[in-house]
């Protein structure tokens, strides 16, 4: 079936427009709220490793593109840059299907268009320029590019990769979800699942998932199905290792110098997939905020929650019980010595380095000697 002379001029009407040729990064959720409101753009690059809400993306885009399974089963192509040239890629994307009014085409392993070994030019991309000036209409395609991270020792492969891809009108960055991010994620998922969880709660899961997108969704999903209500007490019996992974036990081990114990909470960290840079941005977070109340001489929970709160600081009583413990079991020389460790081994980690447990035990052996 051929695209009538109609629709042509409908899209080229709708794509002049300069709403979708955007000069920054969207986030996840932006892009959900410009398909539903604007429709879709020829071009995009996916970027960044977190997959629940890259899934929930292709999703949105493939409802809004090819709405029902007949037109999915002749629209929708899948490549891999790693075993096909790009310029093969959009001679695809150029070519017009007798069978599919509209074609949505993702295109994995887009980090394969950058140059290997010696070679510096990396072929293509002007031929990817003249495709987005003229897009073929009716075909959406998306590149996806999932290896590299944001910083570290991919910053600046994600550079090079933004660079080439830099004619692309449309780059969604799928970043791991910080911990404020991942609360309020959390947060939002509960809320649809009917599921009512305290700040206490909410803290609890996302330490026992590191932040996870797909496992908070996973273990919201379960504990939604629990039919009571909803305690850390429940969220330690349910969520596997979520008792074991507190990163709260592995402070209190340290805020004894067991040295021992700390480093089989740092084990047990890994052996359950927690991502060690956001175990050590929780150390460090509360390391400081346990040095700023033991410098006010807060005495009490609940100075430490007023305090906080005042200075416009997230601040519930479960967390502020913990700072108030660690702001009595460390000493002030102490807390200051586990900040710059932190400072030492955040560096470390995004270094090229040899492995995220080696800098995080150095971390554990230089606190607790």
């Amino acid at each position: 079936m051929l695209r009538s002379t109609a629709f042509r001029a409908r899209w080229r009407v709708w794509w002049s427009a300069p709403s979708w040729r955007r000069s920054e990064p969207m986030t996840p959720e932006h892009l959900l709220r410009e398909i539903e409101k604007k429709g879709l753009s020829p071009v995009y690059l996916f970027v960044g490793p977190e997959g629940y809400r890259r899934r929930a993306c292709r999703a949105a885009l493939l409802d809004r593109a090819l709405p029902d399974s007949e037109s999915r089963q002749e629209g929708v192509t899948v490549h891999d840059l790693d075993e096909v040239t790009l310029a093969e890629v959009l001679d695809d994307a150029r070519s017009m299907s007798l069978f599919a009014a509209d074609r949505v085409i993702f295109v994995q392993g887009a980090e394969g268009v950058l140059p290997r070994g010696d070679v510096k030019d990396a072929p293509g991309q002007d031929t990817l320029k003249d495709y987005c000036k003229d897009p073929t209409p009716g075909v959406t395609l998306v590149f996806d590019a999932r290896r590299f991270d944001f910083d570290g020792e991919d910053k600046s492969k994600m550079e090079r990769l933004l660079k080439f891809f830099a004619p692309v009108p449309v780059v969604v960055e799928f970043a791991r979800l910080t911990p404020q991010d991942a609360r309020v994620f959390a947060q939002n998922l509960a809320l649809e699942r009917g599921l009512r969880l305290g700040n206490a709660e909410l803290d609890a899961l996302v330490v026992a998932t590191a932040a996870d997108a797909a496992r908070l969704a996973n273990e919201i999903e379960k504990l939604s199905l629990h039919g009571g209500p909803i305690t850390a007490k429940e969220i330690a019996a349910l969520v596997p290792n979520s008792s074991e992974t507190t990163i709260f036990a592995l402070v209190n081990a340290l805020a004894t110098r067991n040295r021992p114990q700390s480093l089989e909470l740092l084990d047990r960290l890994v052996r359950s997939g927690e991502y060690l840079p956001l175990a050590l941005t929780f150390l460090g977070g509360i390391f400081r905020l346990a040095l700023a109340a033991r410098e006010q001489g807060l005495r009490s929970t609940q100075d430490v929650q007023s305090f906080f709160q005042r200075q416009g600081t997230p601040m519930w009583r479960a967390r502020a019980e913990q700072i108030h413990a660690a702001s009595q079991k460390f000493s002030r020389e102490k807390l200051e010595e586990g900040i710059g460790l932190v400072f030492r081994a955040d560096r470390d980690l995004k270094s090229s380095r040899a492995d995220d447990r080696v800098v995080m035990e150095e971390f554990v052996l230089r606190l607790t000697r």
